[in-house]
């Protein structure tokens, strides 16, 4: 009951000093109303010159993959904080000057969590969300205790690196933060313990704060801990130690010669295994009987301080430590992700990595796995067929064919899939307008090998689909079936002379055809016939040769070129090509590959804009007029004539190109 009391006195006194008339606050060096406050170098009271903030941004162009030195962290070095500017495909490292990898080393990708280097705790943090656009992250306290140098495992362009550390001046002052305070503790010298003085108090104070310190352990920490610097709580124990070990407060205790210390067990291990901590307890007994008294009966002053004790030293089961999920692979349909799944085993508090084989008790998790962020747009045909763009003959018509999401937006064409694209445009055939001439190609060989000749073509009248002029018949402007050649003169020279074929033997199948052939000498103007024997050196034509009119194959026979599509700047004309049997009806027996070209282009010459003398430019400064786009009206298009029609005619041309 004394101490409960004792406590709660001091309570009421410290409560009463804090809570002062008119709101006033207290200042980092624990004077009610003063108005100091912990600068950035952890000074109380300071002006920021006692350090050096360090910063800056690694911005260097990367062109080969690996390991490259971002920044040196200098011993000493705290409130450290390197931040990729956003994120990327890359990752960062940190190693000592030692060699010693402390995240991310040998090519092995560490989870984000906490790392212990450099005589400090980092924190690492590697934003996964996919909607987020931080990137990767070490933070640290400090201070440290050695160089540290920090990489970036580049893999694609380097998005910008921002790092940032507190270096201690010369002259800096140390950083000195008022220890965290408990109940009874000297609060500026003021308050005391009943019953002793204030140097005693103190001392007590200093006490308990070493066994604060000793009793202290790093904390647990989490990928998920906020993205600030750790704050240490000195009032946190771990493992925690039992309640009856806190030296009880002054009281006047019965003792007796009869009783003593005694262990009676020990604490509950912190741990299960992967070595903990235990602690013995000590409890008053019987000399005789050891019967548990209560320990006002034993002399407090020579109860035993208790010792930490290892426990649990075996290493724990080892375990498969499993990452996030990386993004998806697509943005839309079916896809795939990846997680880092490692082996890892507990010891000492620490997390280890180790080799894949001390968890082949358990089965591995899946390292990829298939997603799907959304179902991918598709093509959607939202009108009809047009009619056709001529009212006879061979045109074209349309329909409107949009990329949709699947929320039924129209999204742009992109995202869809442009090899499964439906038609929007096709030909259409609206049947017969007009009768025009076919007309098969010249042959190529000339009738006569010297002197003038004829080349020959057929000539056919058919219905045509390409014009779309509503004409009958076609006409009595014939095309010619034959035209002049000359293979050159032949003043002179002998030769054999053949004349024309008969008429085949029969109208059909198999029959045969004469003809005369002569040996005659070709003057100027005139034939002088030979003896055939003048002519005997020359390989004679033959005088007779099979027939067969029916069938006699296919050709290919093709309409006049039609108008050029545009006058300039490359059109195009098309005819019709159809295949032929010998009675003029439709076949495909034509040879394709000597198929005529049923369309190509033409006129492709500039266009040259008519040139009028009266169109000139009354002004100098006619350009700004272009550029402020005045030529639209009338005034500025009459007094700068020329320049407004130059542009006018290139917007036509770009127009007319598209």
């Amino acid at each position: 009951m004394f101490v409960s009391y004792l406590i709660l006195t001091l309570l009421h006194v410290q409560t009463a000093v804090l809570a002062r008339p008119g709101g006033e606050s207290i200042g980092c060096d624990d004077y009610l109303g003063s108005d100091k406050v912990v600068d950035k170098c952890g000074v109380c009271g300071g002006d920021n010159t006692g350090c050096q903030v360090v910063s800056g941004v690694f911005k260097h162009a990367l062109t080969s993959l690996g390991y490259h030195r971002v920044v040196e962290i200098p011993q000493g070095a705290t409130k450290i904080n390197i931040t990729e500017m956003y994120k990327s495909n890359n990752y960062l490292a940190l190693r000592s000057r030692s060699g010693r990898s402390i995240i991310n080393g040998n090519w092995a990708i560490d989870r984000p969590g906490k790392y212990e280097g450099g005589g400090t705790m980092f924190t690492y943090k590697r934003p996964n969300e996919i909607s987020s656009t931080a990137g990767e992250s070490f933070l640290a306290e400090g201070p440290t205790n050695e160089i540290l140098d920090v990489y970036m495992i580049h893999q694609q362009p380097n998005p910008g690196v921002h790092y940032e550390y507190v270096i201690m001046g010369t002259n800096a002052i140390s950083p000195q933060v008022p220890p965290h305070r408990r109940p009874g503790d000297p609060f500026n010298g003021q308050l005391v313990t009943e019953g002793r003085s204030q140097e005693e108090g103190e001392e007590k104070g200093r006490n308990e704060e070493k066994e604060d310190l000793r009793g202290e352990a790093p904390e647990m920490f989490t990928s998920e801990s906020a993205q600030t610097f750790p704050v240490r709580h000195p009032d946190r124990f771990s493992p925690r130690r039992p309640d009856n070990l806190v030296p009880p407060a002054p009281q006047l205790p019965r003792r007796s010669r009869d009783h003593n210390w005694k262990q009676l067990g020990t604490t509950e291990c912190s741990t299960t295994c992967g070595k903990g901590s235990q602690y013995p307890i000590f409890r008053c007994v019987h000399r005789s009987t050891h019967e548990e008294a209560p320990e006002s009966y034993c002399d407090s002053s020579m109860k035993p301080t208790p010792e930490e004790e290892p426990c649990n030293i075996f290493p724990c089961p080892a375990f498969w430590d499993i990452g996030e999920w990386s993004e998806c692979s697509k943005t839309c349909g079916l896809g795939m992700q990846h997680r880092q799944v490692l082996c890892r085993q507990v010891y000492a508090n620490r997390s280890l990595t180790v080799q894949p084989y001390r968890c082949q008790h358990l089965e591995k998790p899946e390292t990829t796995s298939t997603c799907q962020l959304k179902i991918c747009s598709e093509w959607q045909i939202r009108t009809d067929w047009t009619s056709c763009s001529v009212p006879c003959g061979v045109g074209q018509r349309t329909r409107d064919v949009k990329c949709v999401s699947n929320i039924g937006d129209v999204v742009d064409d992109e995202e869809c899939n442009m090899k499964l694209r439906p038609n929007d445009i096709e030909n259409c055939d609206m049947g017969p307008c007009a009768k025009s001439w076919f007309l098969t190609e010249w042959s190529e060989r000339c009738s006569a090998e010297c002197g003038a000749g004829v080349r020959t073509r057929s000539v056919v009248c058919m219905t045509n689909h390409v014009s779309s002029l509503p004409l009958e018949g076609c006409g009595n402007n014939r095309p010619a079936e034959a035209t002049p050649c000359d293979n050159g003169p032949c003043t002179g020279k002998v030769e054999w002379f053949a004349g024309s074929w008969s008429q085949c033997s029969i109208e059909c199948g198999s029959g045969t055809q004469q003809r005369e052939v002569i040996c005659v000498r070709k003057n100027a103007d005139t034939f002088e016939v030979l003896d055939p024997s003048e002519c005997s050196f020359l390989e004679k034509p033959p005088s007779q040769q099979s027939c067969h009119l029916k069938p006699c194959g296919a050709k290919w026979f093709s309409t006049e070129w039609s108008m050029c599509s545009k006058s300039c700047q490359g059109g195009f004309r098309v005819r019709e090509v159809r295949c032929l049997s010998d009675e003029m009806t439709l076949s495909n027996l034509c040879d394709p590959q000597l198929k005529p070209e049923e369309r190509e282009s033409c006129n492709p010459q500039d266009c040259v804009p008519e040139v009028d003398e009266n169109c000139k430019d009354k002004y100098y400064n006619c350009n700004v007029v272009v550029q402020a786009r005045l030529c639209v009206y009338n005034y500025y298009k009459t007094a700068c004539c020329a320049s407004c029609t130059r542009v006018a005619n290139r917007q036509t041309g770009f127009l007319g190109s598209r």
